[in-house]
């Protein structure tokens, strides 16, 4: 099932070239990352934004979620940074991929949205409902993988248990 929600017309592939919806750009840092971003090509952030997935949420996917995520192409775009990432999964783990004309999944919003999320600090929902975040595409797809990360205990990763855990191995 295919659907566009939200108006998100993804028509490029490249950094700066995407009908992503912006957001407004809240500090001197995104707007300058923006402009960098603009500069660089993309499959380089991909590749390492892939190697933080393989690092973060590998062992904690389903066999059933592994098997619907093989052969699929999906977009992660940062709106307010003009930053996209296509990736996809292959092998038991996430690759990068070049950019895709048409991923099977897009999710966009802006980089402050997507750190409330990961820090369980806001709802998906909430953000879907009042248009900060973006899903276009396979909607059944989109639904498995937020109802994938809402399962997954990410308070380990929290910044606080990081630097914590940090401190700990330093001190050795």
């Amino acid at each position: 099932m295919k659907a566009a929600t939200h108006g998100a017309n993804h028509a490029g592939a490249r950094r700066g070239a995407t009908s992503l919806p912006r957001g407004p750009l809240g500090s001197p840092f995104t707007a300058a990352f923006a402009s960098l971003s603009a500069l660089l090509p993309a499959y380089p952030g991909a590749l390492l934004f892939v190697g933080g997935l393989n690092l973060l949420l590998v062992r904690h996917l389903p066999a059933d979620v592994r098997a619907a995520l093989e052969g699929k192409t999906l977009r992660i775009g940062v709106t307010d940074l003009g930053v996209t990432f296509d990736f996809g999964w292959r092998a038991q783990r996430f690759v990068p991929k070049r950019a895709s004309v048409d991923p099977d999944l897009t999710i966009a919003a802006s980089a402050a949205d997507f750190w409330l999320l990961a820090q369980r600090r806001e709802d998906p929902d909430t953000l879907f409902f009042n248009r900060r975040l973006v899903m276009e595409g396979d909607t059944e797809l989109g639904l498995m993988v937020k109802n994938t990360l809402d399962g997954i205990d990410l308070s380990q990763y929290a910044p606080e248990r990081m630097l914590a855990r940090w401190r700990q191995v330093l001190k050795r």
